[in-house]
């Protein structure tokens, strides 16, 4: 518990899975189950928290969800997007992403203080300029996502739309997962003081995210090496 209490206050993002590791790292062998019940006897958890983004407007047009079933095996054969909120001094402001679902790579983001699609379709257009278009885009169902004029910009690109079912949040779980990863090892380590403070400190992260951070999911790999299929450098060399 002594170890535990200083991890956590080293690393506030941590749950009882990264936790495991750290103390392995240290010699201290514990299993996932009883770290989780040390923690509820502490009164420490790892922090998150999420508001409902994701109401859509009377009217508009859903679309059937087309990955269910589907082995996403190269990059751009599937993207997804969703928004989230990020806490600053006096109030939040709203972070979109663009993420490839085959290599977690997050393509494209922005902020915006208000929850209108324009700075969606911006994330979308910077996306589209920069790399191949997908075959499918998925989003939740939120009026953005659901808008004549988002929807629209896919199918003049000739994508195929895809959303998530009402109440099936596990149909987009893995940005779920980026989110939780982006506000454990960020948003909640910073007290924003600005929307560009938030701008910048989040560019750099998402920088580290791309380029440098290991991921579990992808063997190690980082989502420009799975991206781009490089090797790592000690493999490559």
């Amino acid at each position: 518990m002594r170890k535990l209490d200083g991890l956590h206050l080293n690393y506030p993002f941590a749950g009882s899975r990264m936790l495991r590791g750290l103390l392995h790292q240290q010699r201290v062998d514990a299993g996932r189950l009883h770290i989780g019940t040390l923690m509820k006897k502490m009164g420490i958890e790892a922090i998150y928290r999420k508001r409902n983004t994701s109401k859509p407007a009377p009217g508009h047009r859903s679309y059937p969800y087309l990955l269910r079933n589907v082995a996403v095996t190269r990059p751009n054969q599937a993207w997804a997007m969703d928004i989230s909120y990020i806490p600053v001094a006096r109030g939040f402001v709203y972070l979109a992403a663009v993420v490839n679902w085959f290599s977690r790579k997050i393509l494209s983001w922005k902020l915006s203080i208000t929850m209108d699609v324009s700075f969606c379709l911006e994330a979308v257009e910077e996306a589209l300029l920069k790399y191949r278009r997908p075959e499918i885009f998925n989003t939740d169902q939120g009026s953005q996502f659901t808008s004549e004029t988002f929807t629209e910009r896919l199918r003049k690109n000739e994508i195929q739309i895809s959303m998530d079912g009402k109440s099936w949040w596990r149909d987009n779980v893995f940005v779920e997962r980026i989110w939780r990863t982006i506000k454990y090892e960020e948003v909640y380590l910073r007290a924003y003081e600005s929307v560009q403070e938030a701008r910048t400190s989040l560019g750099k992260y998402i920088e580290f995210y791309n380029q440098i951070r290991p991921h579990s999911s992808l063997k190690g790999k980082t989502p420009d090496q799975v991206h781009f299929n490089r090797l790592p450098e000690h493999m490559a060399a």
